[in-house]
C-alpha cells in the first residue's frame, strides 16, 4: 500500500485511532508478563513444559492430534505444504492469486522447497469447488485461506467449505487452512476452532494479528506432521534456543481476547455501517464478516488521505494510517477492529462521521 506520511503522521496524533489493539510497543510484552512465574523455566530448542504444554493446549483447541509452536507463519505454512506435497509426491500447491505465499514471501515456497504454484480463480473472488475440480494436474496440497484478506476479508458459505473437503479428501488431496485469523471467524460461521478446522488437514493460526500478541504461529495436524514439521523447523532455522517471550505473549493475549471476538464482529458491522451512508464510500464486504474489511473511496488517493487527515485533526477520530490507489480515480484502505473501537465515546464517533460527511460532500 501506499504511504501517505501526512495521513500516517495524523493517525498516530489522534487522540482516538479506530484500527486494532493500540500501537505496538514495548507495553505490549510488559502487559503479558506482569502475571508470568518468574521461576519457570524457559523452553530450550523446542522442549520444555512452557512450550509443550502451549502447544497441547492448541491442539486441543484447535481438534488436531498435535501441535507445534513456531516463530513465524511464513515459515509454518511453507513447511507444512512442504510436507503435504512430499507426502503426496507432486511438487504443486493450489491456492489463491492473492495468498500471501504468492505476493509477500519472496518465492520462499519455490526457492526452498521447490513447490510450484498452481493459482485458483480470479483475484476479486474466492476460490469455488469449480475452480478446484477444474485444475488438469495433480496437485500436491491446496490451501485455504479464512477469511480471504486481500480481497477484504471474505468467506465462503459454510457449506461450500464442507463440499470442498468432502471432494479434496475424495481425491486424497490435503487441504490446509491458512487460519491466520482463524479465531476471527467463530462467530461469523457459528462453529468453533475445532469445528471449522476438521474440514482441513492441517491449521495455521498466528498470535499477532487480531490476538496481538508479539509474535509466533502455531501449526495442527496430525502426529506425523507435527513431528516432520520440528525437524523442518530445525533447517529452517527457527528452533530457537527459546521462544518463551512469544509464548507467553501468545497465551496472555489469547485468553484474553478470544472472548472478545464476537464483540470485534459487532464494532465491524457498525463501522462499516456508517461508512456505506456516507458520500463517495463503500466497503467489501458491505456486511463483515469477520473484525476486517476494506474501505473503498470514490476519490483520488492524494484528495482522500486529504479528507481523512483533516477529519483527524478536526475530531481527534482517526479511521486509517494509508490508502492504496485502486484506480487514478479511486483508492482503498483496510480496517480491522480490536479493543480501541469500544474505547471511542460514541458522541466522537458521530462527530467524525459528520465531518466526514461533510467533507467528502464538498471533494
Amino acid at each position: 500500500m501506499k504511504k501517505d506520511s501526512a495521513l500516517s503522521q495524523s493517525y498516530q496524533d489522534a487522540d482516538y485511532p479506530i484500527i486494532g489493539h493500540g500501537p505496538r510497543s514495548m507495553q505490549v510484552l510488559l502487559d503479558a508478563f506482569k502475571q508470568a512465574d518468574g521461576s519457570q523455566f524457559s523452553d530450550m530448542y523446542g522442549k520444555g513444559e512452557i512450550i509443550e504444554a502451549f502447544e497441547a493446549k492448541m491442539a486441543k483447541l484447535l481438534g488436531k492430534e498435535a501441535a507445534v509452536f513456531f516463530p513465524s507463519g511464513t515459515m509454518a505454512q511453507q513447511i507444512a505444504l512442504r510436507i503435504w506435497c512430499d507426502r503426496r509426491g507432486y511438487r504443486t500447491a493450489a491456492y489463491h492469486p492473492l495468498c500471501h505465499l504468492e505476493i509477500h514471501e519472496e518465492r520462499g515456497l519455490h526457492e526452498l522447497h521447490g513447490i510450484r504454484s498452481i493459482l485458483l480463480g480470479g483475484e476479486d473472488r474466492l476460490i469455488t469447488l469449480e475452480d478446484i475440480q477444474a485444475v488438469g494436474e495433480p496437485i500436491g496440497c491446496l490451501l485455504l485461506e479464512l477469511p480471504q484478506r486481500e480481497i477484504g476479508g471474505q468467506l465462503p458459505a459454510y457449506e461450500e467449505l464442507e463440499a470442498i473437503s468432502a471432494w479434496c479428501r475424495e481425491q486424497g488431496i490435503p487441504i490446509h487452512l491458512d487460519g491466520a485469523r482463524l479465531f476471527e471467524i467463530v462467530p461469523y460461521y457459528g462453529r468453533s476452532e475445532a469445528e471449522i478446522s476438521s474440514l482441513f488437514d492441517s491449521v495455521y493460526v498466528s498470535f499477532y494479528k487480531g490476538i496481538g500478541g508479539i509474535a509466533g504461529a502455531i501449526l495442527a495436524g496430525d502426529a506425523d506432521l507435527a513431528q516432520q514439521s520440528k525437524v523442518w523447523k530445525r533447517r529452517h532455522g527457527g528452533d530457537l534456543i527459546s521462544l518463551y517471550p512469544y509464548i507467553v505473549s501468545s497465551e496472555h493475549y489469547l485468553d484474553k481476547r478470544l472472548p472478545l471476538m464476537e464483540s470485534y464482529l459487532d464494532g465491524a458491522r457498525d463501522l462499516s455501517s456508517r461508512f456505506n451512508r456516507c458520500s463517495r464510500m463503500r466497503t467489501v464486504p458491505e456486511q463483515p464478516v469477520s473484525n476486517m474489511f476494506h474501505l473503498h473511496l470514490d476519490l483520488p488517493v492524494e484528495r482522500a488521505s486529504a479528507l481523512l487527515e483533516q477529519t483527524a485533526k478536526d475530531t481527534g477520530v482517526s479511521f486509517l494510517p494509508y490508502l492504496k490507489e485502486t484506480s487514478p480515480d479511486s483508492c482503498a484502505g483496510e480496517i480491522h477492529i480490536g479493543d480501541r473501537y469500544a474505547r471511542i465515546p460514541a458522541e466522537k464517533l458521530d462527530q467524525a462521521f459528520k465531518r466526514l460527511e461533510e467533507l467528502a460532500g464538498q471533494a
